[in-house]
């Protein structure tokens, strides 16, 4: 879920920005399908806009128009046709959404644990109701296929299911120590926390914060992408719909000073982040010299060893998925595959069937990817596909170029293959669109040599259908996500996210038992009562020792 929130390596100013849209009638560089699905959004929700107007704050339980003098144009991919307008937060509107967190949590953090788990209860059932409106928003916003945009839903929604086992997800412990004493423990919430979301998962990201940091008794202020804010917005109204109290969940917008204020205001005690390198790395020192508990996932390249004894055709297919799909825009897609021993005699075969798939705008019902998520975006990839060839590799299949019909200012960016060695720039950077890079092993050895070797630590996997084979690999790489057979291992919220290496800053993970931990503090209460008390028996002065 990478270089896909502010700030990114362009945008760590103390300014805002605008990207304008070509001057044309609104909605005109629209498909139908996109169209109408724009004039739905813009007609049924409060906080944000499809049709070019604004997108609100959502503060104290209110959809509120900014009076931000800097504001952010937010444009469909496919088309570069003006959607809404973000504002640049202020101040003084962050400083009220704070306010309002603040003074939520006096009475959110003492409502019990049956209260908060019917609200994750209802919201569980509004967002698989509203699941078309939230899906559609990602699609017009990022570019997603909508299968995809519905999935990227999906996988938010099952932490929100899983929140409603909160209750037991808090049961705290309690023992006798000895005679007449006991010792428990129970976690509180900590206060007013922050979710950064980036551009890649506009549903999903929220999803991991909202459910997770409410149901624990926290209050929690949202700053989606700049770049795709209607599906937060949706799921705010949601939250709102769902009963929670005003203040308990309030949306912010904005882009460096939005963060900055974010990490320096001190009624905010933990913020979680997914985005790029440098800007978790600005977020995590920043927040953590104001004493927050921070959350960060960065970077990754994510490699796929594909053994010569692998399913052959299971193992192209999810090479295909995992590396062009959501047009490689995942911190999870697989980026690189290590083809070992006699496997690098499919890379043809692997190079046919990207071919054969399909780019086009995401309502379309044949595209198997739309476009990058900005102009920007395709240029930086590109540049990464160009250097490849300047420093000595070969472009197998090259997207550069790529046209759509119809739609001839759209982000495309087709399916790449690159054949490389791990010291080209393609290899050493993360590309974060729809390019393969491709390297060769002898053995099962030389590409874990190769893994361990990478600074990066989210994501792998290995195709074979040896155990023996599989069993090693899963014991030596240096990987915090492994799949086997699998080419995006993202455990379900039952278990935390568990990426290392230089993909995560912080010590507690994402959701899970892991999420649990980093929304509550534990206190552990000693008491005393003793029996001969009861019988007015004289005090001890004796120093107390337990026994």
């Amino acid at each position: 879920m990478h270089r896909r929130s502010v700030p990114r390596l362009r945008t760590l100013q103390t300014r805002s920005y605008a990207v304008s849209a070509p001057s044309r009638p609104p909605l005109s560089g629209l498909t139908a399908a996109a169209r109408s699905r724009a004039e739905k959004i813009s007609s049924e929700w409060q906080g944000t806009s499809a049709t070019g107007g604004n997108t609100k704050n959502f503060i104290g339980g209110e959809f509120v128009e900014s009076k931000a003098s800097d504001w952010i144009d937010v444009v469909d991919p496919a088309s570069q046709t003006l959607l809404t307008r973000v504002p640049e937060t202020t101040g003084t509107e962050f400083d009220q959404a704070v306010s309002a967190a603040s003074e939520a949590f006096k009475t959110w953090s003492r409502s019990t644990v049956l209260t908060r788990q019917r609200f994750v209860m209802e919201l569980q059932h509004l967002l698989r109701k509203h699941e078309d409106a939230i899906a559609s928003s990602i699609v017009l916003e990022q570019g997603k296929t909508y299968p995809d945009a519905k999935g990227d839903l999906l996988r938010g929604l099952q932490v929100v299911e899983t929140c409603t086992g909160i209750p037991t997800a808090l049961l705290g412990n309690h023992i006798e120590v000895t005679k007449d004493m006991d010792t428990s423990n129970r976690r509180l919430p900590l206060g007013v926390c922050a979710s950064i979301a980036p551009f890649n998962f506009p549903a999903m990201i929220p999803l991991w914060s909202i459910p997770m940091a409410v149901a624990t008794g926290n209050t929690l202020i949202v700053k989606p992408s700049e770049r795709d804010p209607g599906a937060a917005m949706i799921i705010a109204e949601l939250c709102q719909r769902a009963g929670l109290p005003p203040g308990v969940v309030n949306v912010v917008h904005g882009t460096v000073p939005t963060v900055n204020r974010i990490c320096d205001d001190p009624l905010i005690k933990a913020i979680s982040f997914v985005g790029g390198d440098r800007a978790g790395k600005h977020i995590y020192e920043r927040g953590r010299k104001t004493g927050k508990r921070v959350q960060a996932n960065l970077g990754a390249k994510n490699h796929a060893v594909v053994m010569p004894d692998a399913n052959k055709n299971q193992a192209l297919n999810s090479l295909l998925g995992a590396a062009f799909g959501a047009a490689g825009q995942r911190c999870m897609a697989i980026s690189v595959a290590i083809l070992v021993g006699n496997a690098r005699e499919w890379l043809p075969e692997l190079a046919e069937r990207a071919k054969k798939l399909k780019v086009g705008q995401g309502f379309d019902k044949d595209a198997d990817f739309g476009p990058v998520i900005s102009p920007a975006a395709k240029s930086r990839i590109e540049g990464l596909i160009a250097s490849a060839e300047e420093q000595g590799g070969k472009i197998v299949l090259d997207g550069r170029g790529h046209q759509v019909s119809g739609l001839p200012d759209g982000n495309w960016v087709g399916p790449t293959i690159i054949e490389a060695t791990t010291d080209m720039r393609c290899y050493q950077e993360e590309i974060f669109g729809p390019a393969l890079v491709v390297l060769t092993a002898e053995t099962l050895d030389e590409a874990l040599a190769i893994i361990n070797s990478n600074r990066y630590g989210n994501g792998t996997a290995i195709f074979t259908q040896s155990g023996a084979t599989a069993r090693k690999f899963e014991v030596e790489v240096e990987v915090g996500q492994v799949g086997i057979n699998v080419p995006i291992p993202v455990p379900l919220p039952m278990f935390s996210w568990s990426g290392n290496k230089a993909s995560f800053l912080g010590d507690i993970p994402f959701y899970g038992s892991g999420g649990i931990d980093f929304y509550t503090q534990n206190k552990t209460t000693t008491a005393l009562w003793k029996a001969e008390d009861a019988i007015g028996n004289k005090a001890s002065v004796d120093m107390p020792t337990h026994h």
